[in-house]
């Protein structure tokens, strides 16, 4: 297992920033020639070192929230925010979309819109991969071994092939650029949109030649094939389901998937990695070094002035502005493996958190805490999943370092074998159901869903009552009244397993994305507007005055009978105040549009290429 740890170097190397909005940066501050530079193994790890930086998030550091679970990703049709609920973007943009970056991870890792967690168009990334490859052919060959150039000629390609995958889930068609050119090369810089898949296809041979010579391992917390394959499953699952669902090449989709599945399969045959930690594990340990499923990790370290915050935002106090609404209590599958409406689990039916805790996958309570918790304003359904289980003891109290404040040290997965196992079992099950492939077995539900489900339970949760679930069975598959009548049952178990296993993660918002199920957003059922059930003289309960309510919850406090009616609370009517939480002031988003499964370019984006006589066509619907 590689551990990342990130020491910031100080370097005679550097990239200065182009004034124009593409931002193609050209080299300025090194010694860009053979002999100087490009000498060795030192210097390419050296040039490479802030790839992870942009590329392996983990946790971020200080305050920083970009691309970090929690606080970069809250957004998708799991969660609801009380008042207006944050809409699609809805117009062109028209600030400067693309505009210059430093070289620095706060900026280049900035979020371009919570529909499209990527990057915004910019080349900067792409550019150094290429000077990197350009080098290494030009400058390091002769100095290097067969084996030495192949390695790190797979790490410019791993990463260039990543970018990519990000620049084109994001806009659709970009400009592909092979190799890097001078900043006056303007025919090169204003060059229009390259069709997707061929853009694609540029990335699928870059990552087939990651799979057959990046090093197994090539030293604690460097890039190494079995990460690469881990990471190529998710980026050839995202482009291979979207281009079957999405309608657009079936011969690509069947390549990419096919893919999806042997980098996941190469990962899964080596034996490294098991599902033999519990899952609250993942992501409260100090030190993921020994966690037999982390294939990949950000480390934290207090003697390195390492830390993050996101511990602290799931620390019980913390606040919390998109939280988990009913229809995502309701997807949790129950103990004995069926859905809530025909499980035979005593209390199924009961959507109180101390019985979903009990009811539920231990993927429930492993995630949420089990008592309402008003600091998450949406639903009241607090998500702690981020901090270890003694961060909660501290409610009300001074807390410690740990968890509290940027100092948190938490180490961060970045890539873990259940990811691997659910993108090879959903690549397998779309080739077998659209391209002929071999059929799901249950051997193939037993070596990844159920191995997921045999994870073993930390002590704290065998004391609250919460029990494994039963394996997912082909034979007798659960009958979910809410499936979507164009999923089949199988695939619609194996989405539930992503749900449940990446809540506040980076997949919900691009899974809905490239199912092409963006709609589940529009939020038209009442689930969404929901919390869980309440009894409001407990879960609101004024202590000074038993059996009343908080005066503060008068005239706001609402729930929702199982009939579908509403009563608001008057101060009076404490009795009556049990139901399922109704957000407070909840108004719908903006209708989704097909448009906004991509992201547009901005005006002055645009008006950049035509001020240099060249022309970019916006993103298609826009």
């Amino acid at each position: 297992m590689k551990n990342i740890t990130y020491i910031f170097l100080g370097l005679t190397l550097a990239f200065s920033g182009c004034k124009d909005l593409l931002d193609r940066p050209e080299l300025t501050k090194i010694e860009d020639s053979e002999g100087t530079f490009w000498r060795n193994e030192n210097d390419l790890r050296l040039f490479a070192n802030d790839f992870y930086t942009n590329y392996f998030v983990g946790y971020n550091s200080g305050y920083a929230t970009a691309y970090a679970p929690l606080t970069g990703f809250n957004f998708s049709d799991d969660l609801t925010g009380q008042g207006a609920q944050v809409s699609l973007l809805g117009s062109i943009p028209t600030d400067a979309g693309g505009t210059s970056m430093t070289n620095t991870a706060l900026r280049t890792t900035e979020i371009l819109r919570a529909e499209h967690p990527g990057p915004k168009w910019n080349f900067y990334w792409v550019r150094k991969a290429n000077i990197m490859i350009d080098r290494l052919e030009n400058f390091s060959k002769a100095s290097l071994t067969e084996e030495e150039f192949n390695h790190w000629s797979a790490v410019a390609r791993f990463f260039r092939g990543y970018e990519y995958s990000r620049l084109v889930s994001n806009f659709g068609d970009v400009p592909y650029f092979d190799k890097p050119f001078e900043a006056n090369d303007f025919d090169q810089m204003y060059k229009s949109r390259d069709e997707r898949g061929e853009v694609m296809d540029r990335v699928f041979a870059d990552f087939q030649f990651v799979l057959q010579n990046m090093r197994e391992g090539d030293g604690v917390g460097y890039v190494n094939r079995f990460a690469a394959a881990a990471l190529i499953s998710n980026l050839m699952l995202f482009e291979g389901s979207w281009q079957h669902y999405h309608g657009l090449d079936a011969a690509r989709a069947k390549k990419y998937l096919e893919m999806a599945r042997d980098a996941a399969q190469y990962v899964m045959d080596s034996g490294k990695w098991s599902f033999t930690a519990d899952f609250k594990s993942l992501f409260a340990s100090d030190n993921l070094a020994g966690n037999p499923e982390v294939i990949f990790y950000r480390s934290y370290d207090d003697g390195l002035a390492v830390r993050h915050a996101v511990g602290s935002y799931s620390n019980g106090t913390e606040g919390q502005p998109r939280s988990a609404n009913l229809k995502l209590l309701k997807a949790f599958i129950c103990k004995d493996g069926k859905v809530w409406q025909n499980s035979s689990v005593s209390d199924a039916e009961s959507f109180r958190l101390k019985n979903l805790v009990k009811t539920r996958d231990p993927r429930f309570e492993a995630t949420f805490m089990d008592t309402i918790n008003t600091p998450a304003t949406g639903t009241y359904v607090y998500v702690h999943k981020f901090a270890g289980r003694d961060a909660l003891s501290f409610i009300g109290k001074t807390y410690p370092a740990k968890w509290a404040s940027n100092t948190n040290i938490n180490d961060a997965p970045v890539v873990r074998l259940a990811e691997v196992v659910l993108n090879w079992i959903e690549a397998k099950q779309i080739l077998a159901e659209v391209f002929g492939g071999a059929a799901v077995t249950q051997g193939d539900l037993d070596k990844s869903i159920n191995a997921i489900r045999n994870r073993p339970l930390d002590a704290d949760a065998v004391r609250k009552g919460v029990s494994k679930t039963a394996p997912l069975s082909i034979a007798d598959l659960p009958n979910d009244p809410d499936r979507d009548v164009d999923v089949s049952p199988l695939m619609w178990e194996i989405r539930r397993e992503r749900r449940m296993e990446f809540v506040f993660e980076y997949a919900r918002i691009q899974d809905i994305r490239r199912w092409k199920k963006l709609d589940y957003l529009s939020f038209e059922n009442n689930d969404y507007k929901l919390g869980s059930w309440i009894i409001g003289t407990v879960d609101l309960g004024d202590k000074k005055n038993p059996g009343k309510i908080l005066p503060t919850f008068k005239d706001v406090l609402q729930v929702m009978k199982t009939d579908g009616t509403i009563v608001t609370y008057d101060g009076e009517n404490d009795a009556e105040m049990i139901g399922f939480y109704v957000v407070r002031n909840f108004t719908n988003r903006l209708p989704v549009q097909r448009r906004n499964y991509l992201a547009p370019l901005s005006e002055p984006l645009i008006q950049e290429y035509t001020d240099r006589g060249y022309t970019i066509s916006q993103t298609i619907n826009w």
